[in-house]
Order: C-alpha cells, then structure tokens, then sequence
C-alpha cells in the first residue's frame, strides 16, 4: 500500500497493511534536509523537498504544509520576528488586536493574495505534483481559539473570556470564516486533508472551552467536512477536561499530547474515533533509546486499540536521535 492508502484505509475504517506513521516533523525535518529553518518556513519549495526528503528518509506515510502558526496572523498585519534558525514568533507585546477596536476594520486577507497564507497554499500545490499520490498530503489552519490568541494576545485573551464576551465572540467569527477560507485555497490547491492547531484551547478548562470554543470549533470541523476534505486535530497540552468534546467534532483524526492517557480518551471518544500519538515527544523521543521509544509507542497502541496512527504527543525535536525515528518506523511497519 502507498502512505496516502494505508492512512485513508485506517480513517475509512478498512484493512491496512500496517499501522500508519505520522510524525510531525518540522525543525527536525529542515535540519535532515540541511537548511535554517527561516528558509523553510518563507519558501515553499524549501519546506516541500526538506518534507518529501524526511518522509523517504523514515517512511513517513504523509507530507505537511506545516511550519509555523504565524502565516494568517502575518497576513492581518500581525508583528512576527523571524530568526535565521528558529521558528517564526508573533509579538505580543505588539499584538495585531492590542487595541480592541481594530477589529471592526479588520479585513480577512486573501489566501492567495501573495502574503505567508500563499506561500503555504503553493506548496500544497507542489506536494500534489510530486507526491502524485504516494504519500497523504496534509495543509494547516489555526483552530479559533490560537488564531484569537494571535492576534490578541494570549493573555489579553484569557482576560476577554471574562471581561468582555461579546469581543470573543466576534473574534472567533472572524478566526473561523478566515481558516474555512484559508483551508479551501489549500483543499483546491490538492491537499487530502486539513490540519487544525488549537493549542491555546487547553489552556482554559471546560467550562469555557464549552462555552466559546467549541461551538466555534465545531462549525470549523463541519465547514471543512462540506468541502469535501478530512480534519486532523490537535490541541498541544493537557485536554483531558475537555476530552469529550473534542470527541464530538467527529474529526478524522486526533492527536493526543503525552499528558493524556490514550486508554482514557478513548473511553471518552469511543471506539470509532482514530487517536494519534502520544510518546513524549522529549523525555521518550529525544531522550530514550530506541528501546524505550519502542516500549512506550506500544504500550501507546495497547491503550489506543486498533484505530491508532503511530506518531509523538507533539513535534519531533529537531535533535532527536535518528535511531528513534526509525524505532518509530519499524513498529508502524511491523503492526
């Protein structure tokens, strides 16, 4: 089977000939191919050959579009430093929304306008011409609640959900409308499925993630679903209070951070939903050996059950032992 069968065959709920791996893998991914990660992170070409390099290079059954959370903030005009060597940073202290008010004049940017948005939907476009199917193509959106924290603040953010309700609603609207359009430029442009980073949502509790973010959330999932692509989610932190919801956005896929215990999301979100992850992506994948790393990815598939995709809690560390990635790889083959 190719990469992009052997994980359509595990979301479809058919046969496959072995576990599906899916790693995240940026820094790591520009270090193998040789480049700083500033290259990676502003070119497109950059970031597909360093992706399709890794993928070859572990049997990685897919390729991402991900580099960064910062491409939809940039395009509102958000302030980003950029390093030679190091992932993009938006500044909070200068953040897009530090002023409440901008918001009203605020315009959802074009994603293929030619700013950061574009750069991503490009290389959609040429991961469709050199993938031709071999391996799932995923793009990348910011879920509602990180977008809002984007452009806000984190902090300002948190203070909102208390203090001002009616701005939280109206910033996720426009959050929402800007990833639907967003992740329609790169489903046109050829990816198989759409990435959704949240990670600013486990950082609130239950009662508003209930509340505000997930009735957001849940009309993202829905609005991707009607154009025809798949959702992968994935929300970095401890979500275990807020399992069952994530549960009930009926994504594809959900990745699981090394904080929450598999067996319990999966008494959570039953048996049909496919959980991806959830090794620690330092002390196991960084720090182990490739016995150890071996011992907890099964243990992981133990509690997971059968509908599991091999990979970390988060992003692979860009100086992880390369005898661990392949541990990962000859588990996935061997299952």
């Amino acid at each position: 089977m190719t990469g992009r069968q052997r994980v359509l065959a595990m979301i479809n709920g058919a046969w496959a000939d072995s576990v599906p791996l899916m790693p995240i893998t940026m820094m790591f991914a520009a270090d193998r191919f040789g480049v700083p990660y500033r290259r990676y992170a502003s070119d497109h070409r950059v970031l597909v050959e360093a992706q399709i390099h890794t993928a070859e290079e572990f049997d990685l059954d897919y390729v991402s579009c991900i580099s960064d959370p910062a491409r939809e903030a940039a395009d509102c005009g958000a302030a980003v430093e950029f390093f030679d060597d190091q992932p993009p940073a938006i500044d909070e202290s200068r953040a897009r929304l530090g002023d409440k008010s901008d918001l009203a004049s605020l315009t959802i940017p074009d994603p293929v306008g030619g700013g950061r948005m574009t750069d991503r939907v490009e290389a959609a476009a040429l991961f469709k011409n050199r993938i031709r199917g071999e391996r799932l193509i995923e793009g990348w959106i910011e879920g509602p609640c990180a977008e809002a924290a984007d452009l806000r603040g984190i902090n300002a953010l948190m203070i909102d959900f208390y203090e001002d309700p009616a701005f939280i609603a109206d910033l996720f609207e426009f959050a929402l409308e800007m990833g639907l359009r967003f992740a329609k430029a790169q489903v046109d442009a050829g990816v198989d499925i759409i990435g959704v980073g949240d990670a600013a949502a486990s950082l609130i509790g239950r009662q508003l993630y209930e509340q505000y973010v997930w009735p957001c959330e849940k009309r993202l999932v829905d609005g991707l679903h009607a154009m025809g692509t798949r959702v992968r989610f994935h929300i970095c932190g401890n979500t275990r209070p807020i399992l069952d919801g994530i549960g009930r956005l009926r994504c594809e896929i959900v990745d699981l951070d090394w904080m929450v215990p598999l067996n319990e999301a999966r008494a959570v979100m039953g048996t049909d939903q496919v959980l991806l992850g959830n090794i620690d992506p330092v002390v196991v994948l960084r720090n182990g050996t490739a016995a150890t790393v071996r011992a907890a990815i099964t243990e992981c598939h133990r509690q997971a059950g059968g509908k599991y995709i091999v990979g970390a809690g988060c992003e692979v560390v860009r100086d992880t032992p390369l005898e661990n990635l392949h541990a990962l790889r000859e588990y996935a083959r061997t299952h």
